[in-house]
């Protein structure tokens, strides 16, 4: 075997590796530094603030007494709080808190009020939703909105010459359509005729003339999805298809029709790449995507999303309002990843809907390919994800430590040693089946 052969694709393997260990490192750090920091202001002593399980790397002591490390197996992390018996703050070491006086007590986990103990667990799934919320609002406020009128800011080359609309017009009429805005352009698309050129209305250095473009939402690849046919056929952000089935192809809705009409038979495109054509077959796959409705529909897709042809000028958008849009982002996620969870177990979509360890490297791996912007965008909403799954209540969980202190608010008394113990081992077992599970549809499901 030609080891040089290989290389690209171990290059490959370690880029998708190193991709997911960042994302997971950022959103765990996180997530555990919210533990350590609502813990600390509320008297909880944390001993070890670990990035990573395993032999330690390196490891120093702050002024507080906290020793913050990193070891050897980057797939989590932990804080240990005094007198704590593991990293999971279940169980207490007897012996380190008989030790204690009686106001050293207090900066235990065990010995700290209700409130400290509630407040210092659901600190870490609150600092991942505030981390997403700051990810997606810093995207929002520094991309902008588009301006109006709407105005081509960057247009890539594309296949056609004949194309007489530049950077810098701004759009009044697309095919006699009026425009003010992207909105009002996906409005009228619909309307407009499957074309090679359709007429646009601009106004350059203050005249109004008529010009030719594509068809505004032409067959343009802007993203990839992992884990998709288009994905294991190489395709990339940029790519134009220009014939579909061996017809010419002028709009992404033809794409979508033929997709969609395929029932799942290879479909023929060719593709034209920085002036260089090749041919293509892909045989979509099925996905259950959310509606309007709350509920899925299973569609037939190849994994490629289209956008407007250019990228439009924009102009500034208010801290408030990317503020907004990131909370509202975050809400759509959470809901969606509940609604996707329940049509899961109630048999309404398929089960290869969850993903484990191995496809979100590649979905990692993937959204680091396709630009820093994806990337980020996609830490946001793992650790979104991240957030959500930990609120669950499943002991192990931040969120089964929540029920047990919602119980003993109730009930006046923590729950017993040994009925602890044995809910932990339960909600470990879950937890680890639910992951053997997720990582089966890894290596199973299509």
């Amino acid at each position: 075997m030609d080891i040089l052969a290989l290389a690209p694709q171990l290059g490959s393997l370690l880029y998708t590796v190193a991709s997911f260990i960042l994302a997971l490192v950022v959103i765990v750090a996180v997530h555990e530094y919210g533990h350590y920091i609502v813990g600390r202001w509320s008297g909880i002593k944390a001993e070890v603030f670990s990035l990573g399980f395993g032999p330690v790397l390196a490891s120093r002591v702050d002024k507080h007494g906290t020793r913050w490390q990193i070891a050897a197996l980057p797939l989590g992390g932990y804080v240990k709080f005094l007198g704590d018996a593991d990293a999971a703050s279940a169980g207490k070491d007897e012996a380190a808190i008989d030790a204690l006086s009686e106001s050293d007590r207090r900066h235990t986990m065990h010995g700290a009020p209700l409130w400290a103990r509630f407040l210092t667990v659901l600190a870490g799934p609150v600092f991942n939703f505030v981390l997403s919320i700051a990810i997606f609002s810093t995207v929002i406020f520094w991309e902008g909105q588009p301006k109006a009128p709407l105005t081509v800011d960057q247009m890539q080359e594309l296949p056609n010459p004949a194309i007489t609309l530049r950077e810098g017009d701004a759009i009044l009429a697309v095919g006699g359509q009026p425009i003010t805005d992207l909105a009002s352009l996906s409005k009228v698309k619909q309307e407009l005729p499957a074309a090679a050129l359709v007429d646009y209305d601009v106004m350059r250095d203050g005249q109004e003339i008529t010009v030719q473009g594509p068809h505004p939402f032409l067959p343009l690849v802007s993203q990839v999805s992992p884990r998709s046919a288009a994905y294991e056929a190489g395709l990339r952000p940029g790519d134009v298809f220009t014939q579909i089935n061996g017809a010419p192809a002028y709009t992404f809705q033809q794409l979508v029709d033929a997709v969609e009409g395929s029932n799942g038979a290879p479909v023929a495109l060719k593709v034209w790449r920085d002036g260089t054509d090749m041919d293509v077959t892909l045989t979509p796959k099925r996905v259950d995507e959310p509606n309007f409705d709350g509920g899925f529909t299973t569609q037939w897709r190849i994994g490629v999303v289209g956008k407007v042809f250019f990228e439009p000028a924009t102009a500034p958008v208010g801290v408030l309002a990317a503020l907004n849009s990131g909370v509202r982002q975050l809400w759509f996620l959470i809901e969606g990843s509940i609604s996707g969870l329940w049509h899961m177990i109630t048999g309404a979509i398929s089960t290869c809907n969850m993903s484990g360890p191995v496809g979100i490297a590649e979905v990692s791996g993937a959204m680091a390919s396709q630009g820093a912007q994806n990337f980020v965008w996609f830490i946001g909403s793992l650790s979104a994800a991240v957030g959500l799954l930990n609120l669950f209540p499943v002991p192990v969980l931040d969120g089964g430590h929540l029920a047990f202190y919602a119980y003993e608010a109730v009930a006046g008394r923590a729950p017993s040693d040994k009925v602890l113990r044995v809910l932990m081992a339960a909600g470990l077992a879950l937890v680890l089946s639910l992951m053997v599970f997720a990582l089966g549809n890894d290596i199973f499901c299509p």
